[in-house]
């Protein structure tokens, strides 16, 4: 059986920027899925996400768009939105578990009101021709939350429901509920993806032993981390290739360049490239030594400086 891989959306890292800087230089991905919109209550789109889904930012890959709320209106807004720029599929976050999100109701803070669900799924499928797929967590308190919602999931031609294995209260800590995960199988008609903790090729392949009737798999911070992860999934290897680091460094120095135009002054590339060395930096030889010396670097030119050390020293550890 072949295997889809998805890239999880991940906020304030998986833009386009990101997405076809990773898709040339590792590729491994069939199907990206766009960081959430998120109105606010207002009925524009911000300029940002109109940037992230133009057509001429996306022209190399597959992607999909997601939004984020808990009103049928919105919903609705967002369909027309991104049915305007050609895209045929839109993903309904209810897996975001980050408290100032499901305190409003929203992401996986939503999974526990099935009557909210149906009033949205009922309006963009009486409304709209729109394809909808889900991002899903167990449920926010407790694994029980999905259970209960899935019968009226079923009632609708969902594309497909994509699965964190945690509830949003656990955030990503604590290790992900498989056999929460398999009771879900059980537990609906539609076609499930699974998503949480692929992180090595070894653990792929122990979900994929557990799982075996699963066949398209989403990769989150996992592939942030080790951006060779997908494509090492897809050619059954351990083996990373052997200029590694000479890649890793040249998608890092496009990514920086593509984000500090867009960003102005030296604090906001600063942080930007700090969250990604948070991931990055698990895959050196020494994570907290890389990402201490990247935290350390005050100014662009110390910051460049400790990236060329840092890669020179891993190029030197694997000659």
């Amino acid at each position: 059986m072949s295997i889809t891989l998805l890239s999880s959306p991940l906020q304030g890292f998986t833009d386009f920027r990101f997405r076809n800087a990773f898709h040339h230089y590792f590729g491994g991905i069939d199907t990206f899925y766009a960081p959430y919109i998120r109105l606010n209550g207002k009925l524009k789109i911000k300029q940002s996400y109109q940037n992230d889904l133009q057509l001429d930012n996306n022209n190399t890959l597959e992607v999909i768009p997601q939004v984020i709320t808990n009103d049928a209106d919105e919903f609705l807004y967002v369909v027309k939105y991104i049915q305007s720029l050609g895209y045929k599929e839109l993903n309904w976050n209810l897996g975001c578990p980050y408290p100032m999100v499901t305190k409003s109701g929203m992401g996986s803070g939503l999974i526990c009101n099935p009557d909210k669900i149906n009033e949205v799924l009922h309006k963009a499928h009486n409304e709209t021709d729109v394809l909808v797929s889900m991002k899903m967590r167990m449920g926010y308190e407790n694994a029980q939350e999905i259970l209960d919602v899935f019968p009226v999931l079923d009632t609708y031609p969902l594309k497909n429901i994509a699965i964190h294995a945690r509830i949003g209260k656990q955030l990503y800590k604590g290790p992900v509920d498989l056999d929460a995960f398999e009771k879900c199988i059980s537990s609906t008609k539609h076609k499930l993806y699974y998503n949480g903790d692929i992180t090595s090729v070894a653990a792929f392949k122990k979900i994929q032993e557990r799982f075996p009737g699963i066949d398209h798999f989403m990769i989150g911070r996992g592939l942030i981390a080790d951006p060779f992860l997908p494509s090492m999934i897809k050619n059954n290897t351990t083996e990373y290739p052997v200029n590694r680091w000479q890649i890793f460094s040249e998608f890092h120095d496009t990514i920086y360049q593509q984000y500090d135009e867009y960003l102005s002054g030296p604090t906001p590339i600063k942080m930007k490239m700090l969250g990604f060395w948070e991931f990055f930096s698990e895959s050196f030889s020494n994570p907290k030594k890389t990402y201490k010396a990247i935290k350390k670097a005050s100014n662009p030119k110390k910051y460049k400086d400790a990236v060329a050390s840092i890669l020179k020293n891993e190029m030197l550890l694997s000659n």
